[in-house]
């Protein structure tokens, strides 16, 4: 495919970046201590650490497991926490360390843990003291030699109420009894001699993460990043948004969990890359606190999923923040709705940027340019050094205009499929990686998801994809949330079901229809309308449309 895009690029935007730029993370982390010393690098529930504090913290990590554990370079080191002080301090210590990150969900069941432990070879967890149970029950069928458990308040001192809130909201109740032999308790860990720390010989070549994927299309697969992978993402990153971002005076809210690859490249990395400040948000389904959380900092930068954009313009007084300083609003994760984008720069006064990524490609590969005016339905251009091409089932590539699957080749797309070479095999071709999503794209070279290929709907032999019926839906405004299945049906194979959480009480099946078919070719309208007080989703915010299939 001819690079069309290039042309579209803003000015400023290189069409290439250096992959080796940097010989590893560890690189870019040296020279982020050493370039903001004294800068706040993360806050959270009311305490910040400086660019100096994380440097001290995360050796005395890395030399606590170098010389009290013995883990040697390559060793699998978990991190089952949400987004508190100890996470960025755990995550960069490991890989100082020379160890592989396996960030796993601490909302994970025990059935799910244990797989994930197993399955990347883990020898060694850092774990918040709420989910222990789970831990407790998963442990006689993993590896896992070396336990850490921290508390909630272990960084922050006094427990406040907000971290009460947390704890109840969040995690549902106070930490329960556990029985795990030989845990270590993270505030021993931090007492380690950071003078000790031996910085190992890290390449480009060598893993930095082992990140599951979602496991929603399967069982979870932990795809093989490595420090290569990572630094050239990151390189894209800067590429894209240097024009943007300013060193040392952002402020980026971290809302999406640290253990997701949106959230660990785009914003724990990205921003320390730029010396920027990352707050920390623990739990971001407490909408009410998340913004009287944002009242108290000047934010510069948000990242988010569509549900989260659009959960925080429905909570009373998010509309009475200030913005002024507010200049990247980024959504990733599920496509972003044009109604939730057009509110959103409505009241912020800030277009809502969409990316698109994935785990597999460290995650981004392609981003709205950051001259576009308003949001335009589409998940950007390809960020430097990217190769896109849409391929048809028969092996050929599609035309302009054609749909077809998504097949991404750069310097962010994975080693592979950790021990699962057929899984591998399946998706990975000469460097291209097949994403299992169908895109179109147009003139300028801006790429439009139309659908997971696994979701598509096929009524009557017509292909219905479930993104343009929900984005239909949310336009009605008495909708809040919905999602769009296709379900058996004797005459057309499948029909069109909707799921819908209503804004407007009086909303009924009938206005949905009605609207649905006002907007919509007839085989395209929903045959079906539940009406839910919630939907299922990930951890990130992302609606489940197997779940609800299911």
């Amino acid at each position: 495919m001819e690079k069309i895009w290039l042309k579209r690029y803003p000015e400023g935007m290189p069409e290439t970046i250096d992959p080796e730029h940097y010989n590893s993370l560890l690189e870019v982390f040296e020279k982020c201590f050493d370039e903001y010393t004294q800068l706040p690098a993360f806050t959270n529930m009311g305490k910040t650490l400086s660019y100096q504090e994380i440097d001290d913290a995360t050796k005395k990590v890395a030399s606590y497991l170098q010389h009290d554990l013995g883990l040697k370079k390559g060793d699998k080191v978990a991190v089952m926490m949400p987004n508190l002080l100890q996470t960025p301090i755990t995550i960069l210590g490991v890989l100082r360390a020379g160890c592989v990150v396996v960030n796993v969900n601490p909302l994970y069941t025990v059935r799910e843990l244990e797989h994930q432990l197993k399955d990347s070879d883990t020898s060694a967890i850092f774990i918040l003291a709420n989910f222990a149970v789970t831990l407790e029950k998963a442990l006689a069928k993993t590896d896992v030699k070396h336990i850490v458990v921290t508390e909630v308040g272990d960084m922050v001192g006094s427990i406040k109420k907000h971290i009460v809130n947390f704890v109840v909201k969040y995690v549902k109740k106070m930490v329960p009894e556990f029985n795990l032999p030989n845990t270590i308790k993270f505030s021993d860990v931090l007492k380690a001699d950071a003078n000790k720390y031996e910085r190992p010989d890290i390449n480009l070549s060598d893993l930095a993460f082992l990140q599951y994927t979602g496991g929603t299309t399967g069982v979870s697969k932990g795809a093989m990043l490595s420090h290569g992978n990572m630094v050239g993402n990151l390189e894209q990153v800067s590429g894209c948004l240097d024009n943007v971002l300013e060193r040392g005076k952002e402020v980026v809210v971290t809302a999406l969990p640290l253990y997701h690859i949106f959230a660990l490249t785009a914003n724990c990395l990205t921003f320390m890359k730029y010396g920027g400040l990352n707050l920390l948000i623990t739990n971001p389904r407490d909408m009410p606190g998340f913004v009287k959380e944002l009242g108290q900092h000047k934010f510069t930068a948000i990242t988010g999923v569509n549900t989260l954009f659009n959960g925080l313009l429905n909570t009373p007084d998010f509309d009475t923040l200030d913005f002024s300083h507010l200049k990247m609003s980024l959504g990733g994760g599920m496509a972003v709705q044009r109604p939730v984008a057009e509110k959103w720069q409505q009241v912020t006064g800030v277009k809502l940027m969409e990316g698109y990524g994935l785990t597999e490609c460290a995650p981004l590969v392609t981003i709205s340019p950051y001259d576009l005016d308003a949001y335009n339905g589409s998940i950007g251009l390809p960020a430097p050094s990217t190769e896109l091409k849409l391929m048809l089932e028969n092996g050929e590539e599609a035309a302009k205009g054609e749909p077809g699957e998504l097949w991404v080749k750069g310097p962010q797309v994975m080693v592979g499929y950790y021990n699962r070479p057929d899984a591998t095999d399946e998706c990975l071709t000469d460097g291209w990686f097949a994403t299992g999503d169908i895109a179109t794209y147009d003139d300028e070279g801006f790429f439009y998801i139309v659908d997971r290929k696994k979701d598509m709907i096929i009524v009557s032999g017509f292909n219905v994809f479930p993104n343009e019926i929900e984005e239909v839906v949310a336009m009605h405004e008495g909708v809040l949330e919905v999602a769009a299945i296709g379900v058996p049906h004797d005459v057309s194979g499948e029909q069109v079901k909707v799921f819908v959480v209503k804004k407007d009480q009086s909303l009924t099946e009938k206005d949905i229809i009605k609207h649905c078919r006002d907007n919509l070719t007839n085989y395209k309208v929903p045959k079906l309308v539940e009406f839910r007080d919630e939907l299922p989703k990930t951890n990130v915010g992302k609606i489940l449309r197997r779940a609800l299939k299911d």
